[in-house]
């Protein structure tokens, strides 16, 4: 593959080398993934994607389109290093979780800045993507659902309006899982990933 964005091109190009090495029953082993011989299954945030083995290639199982090349490389990674961990039914912010304060900065401009700012101002545009896809409600912020990121691990996303004196403001849990299953830069990812299809639904 001839590079043209190294910031997506680079780090997925990597990943796939490492994923033609892959073991598969080691990786269905860690994350629970299914594997048929061919290829694995994973189902991102209500969506189901095929990933062929040993040479990479993905296909979205509802026909539809296929995930952008960060999003593909996050699966990759998940493949190649994630992990099954039990839920405890708390919820973290990213700062209370390990490395969350050596990250905050980037973290907040990335996605809660980016969330706040997408979703704060068309609050019920927001609503309506996410009960299209299949969110559930909570009772936080102005606005909140929770979603399936992927295996076991739970997202949610609370929303406040702005008005003429407070801009809009957002913040993103995750399920207490995240802090053994997930590096900081992969729940930086998750979070923009997760901005990324709600916004894709609006």
């Amino acid at each position: 593959m001839q590079i043209e964005n190294n910031k997506e091109e680079v780090p997925f190009s990597y990943y796939e080398n490492l994923f033609r090495d892959l073991a598969p029953t080691a990786a269905v082993a860690r994350t629970g993934a299914k594997w048929d011989g061919r290829e694995f299954y994973v189902n991102l945030i209500n969506r189901e994607f095929a990933i062929s083995h040993p040479d990479y290639a993905i296909r979205a199982m509802d026909g539809g389109s296929l995930p952008p090349l960060p999003t593909q490389t996050f699966l990759l990674r998940y493949l190649l290093e994630g992990k099954t961990v039990a839920d405890n039914g708390t919820w973290l912010t990213f700062r209370e979780m390990p490395w969350g304060e050596l990250y905050i900065k980037p973290y907040t401009g990335r996605v809660l800045t980016r969330a706040a700012f997408t979703f704060g101002t068309r609050i019920d545009a927001f609503r309506a993507a996410c009960e299209k896809m299949g969110a559930t409600a909570v009772n936080h912020g102005d606005a909140g659902y929770q979603f399936h990121l992927l295996g076991g691990y739970r997202m949610q996303i609370l929303v406040w309006e702005g008005d003429d004196e407070f801009p809009p403001n957002a913040q993103i849990l995750y399920s207490d899982n995240f802090s053994d299953g997930f590096a900081a830069e992969d729940r930086v990812v998750a979070g923009d990933i997760l901005i990324s299809v709600i916004k894709g639904n609006m």
